[in-house]
């Protein structure tokens, strides 16, 4: 009953907080104007990333008070404590970016200190677990303890990032990302980390509520400030309860259940790179564009990408679940359908695209 209350409560607030937050925008500039890349054709509002944040941590430390989240202990009491910190530095530096704008390595600066400063409250990747492998890898024991606290930074920065670039379309991040905040909640009810159950419910249900306003056509844009905040509070929520238990797929399982933007974000910069650009350089390449010019609306174009999300994250249940060959012949098709999608051989696509126009 209490993850009930935990999700209905984080959606009740994000309805109720973020028509406030349109509001914020205006006033303080923070508009996302159409032209460009932007395949919007009127000012929108783009803060709605502050009512995601007010949402996901009114309910979690109202539940947190309410039910205690059956008697947390010290260590997860400190490592919700780093994680509201941090996340509270990277809003400020989202909502800065959105409304004044900020330099790409200015702002890579900043995600790297606010992912510093879970080092700080018992956050490391010190022991993580993989697949067809019987015990943890200890970097501690093995005197790699360094080695651990990079990769927890790579980690956070790296799902800062992945879940910056998949914000391209009318609800495309928020929906992915409740996505995986109901199949993070999954693996962490599985494993009975309730804590991180917890968190997992009162982000779904902040990015439902906000999806109101959000879903195309949109009245509002997280911005920065939205998208940054939630591919942080991902990467500290699995640290916190997924990677360091044995007894699941540790990296894996969040990796697949992010596999479309990773994947995206993977061949941005390799497309990039091959152009002689920065990886910062912003085109038309990713994913949603191509599904736009081939000719699809950008609600079906959402939808599908919903679709393909989903599929992931089927397989990294199944995988979760031992069931491999069902997971790995799901993966295949959906990269397949991917690779179709971002090497421009859009020819059925437009077809596709044709028919849900008509």
């Amino acid at each position: 009953m209490t993850y009930v209350l935990t999700f209905f409560m984080a959606l009740g607030i994000a309805a109720i907080i973020t028509p406030i937050s349109m509001k914020l925008a205006g006033k303080w500039g923070a508009i996302d104007y159409p032209g460009g890349r932007h395949v919007h054709t009127k000012p929108i509002p783009r803060l709605g990333g502050l009512a995601i944040y007010a949402a996901f941590w009114s309910a979690a430390l109202i539940m947190q008070v309410w039910d205690n989240f059956y008697s947390m202990d010290a260590s997860t009491t400190t490592q919700i404590r780093g994680l509201f910190i941090g996340s509270t530095i990277i809003l400020v530096v989202g909502i800065w970016d959105d409304i004044r704008g900020m330099r790409p390595l200015v702002k890579l600066f900043w995600q790297v200190v606010a992912a510093s400063v879970l080092l700080f409250f018992s956050f490391s990747m010190n022991s993580i677990s993989l697949p067809f492998i019987d015990h943890p890898i200890d970097f501690d024991k093995l005197g790699l303890s360094a080695i651990g606290l990079i990769l927890m930074l790579f980690w956070v920065v790296g799902l800062v990032n992945t879940v910056n670039v998949s914000d391209g379309l009318d609800g495309l991040a928020a929906g992915i990302c409740f996505i995986v905040a109901l199949l993070l909640f999954w693996s962490a009810n599985r494993i009975d980390q309730v804590p991180a159950a917890h968190l997992t419910l009162a982000l779904a249900g902040a990015l439902l509520g906000f999806l109101l306003f959000n879903f195309p056509p949109a009245r509002v844009f997280m911005g920065d400030s939205g998208s940054m905040f939630l591919g942080y509070i991902i990467g500290g929520i699995s640290i916190m309860g997924l990677l360091k238990t044995a007894t699941i797929l540790g990296l894996v399982f969040p990796i697949l259940v992010l596999g479309m933007p990773v994947t995206d974000l993977t061949f941005a910069i390799i497309r990039r790179k091959l152009r002689g650009q920065s990886m910062a350089t912003a085109d038309r390449g990713h994913l949603h564009h191509r599904l736009l010019d081939a000719g699809l609306t950008q609600r079906s174009a959402v939808l599908s990408m919903y679709g393909i999300s989903a599929c992931f994250g089927v397989a990294a249940v199944l995988g979760a679940k031992g069931q491999w060959i069902w997971a790995l012949a799901i993966l295949c098709v959906v990269f397949a359908l991917l690779i179709i999608i971002l090497m421009r051989r859009t020819a059925m696509l437009a077809v596709f695209g044709r028919r849900h126009s008509k």
